[in-house]
């Protein structure tokens, strides 16, 4: 069960991954935790580097995953 959530978050991630890029930047999945149902992922190009970052991480790309997966309760940035 745990891998079909892991692709389900991914999907989701593609769905954010197009605004992303279309700034300069992009973001990868790196880890789903699902015992706390806790994703990380990394912010990479110019979303790195961003002041806005945060908003993005937890308005966009953690609102998104949310929204697809039930079970995801927090997403991160390492």
């Amino acid at each position: 069960m745990s891998n079909n959530i892991e692709e389900k978050i991914k999907q989701a991630l593609e769905k954010v991954r197009p605004n992303l890029q279309a700034d300069g930047g992009d973001v990868n999945f790196v880890s789903w935790e699902p015992t706390i149902g806790k994703v990380q992922v990394t912010l990479v190009g110019m979303c790195a580097h961003c002041p806005m970052s945060q908003i993005t991480l937890k308005q966009g790309i953690e609102a998104e995953i949310r929204d697809a997966v039930p079970e995801v309760k927090e997403v991160t940035a390492v």
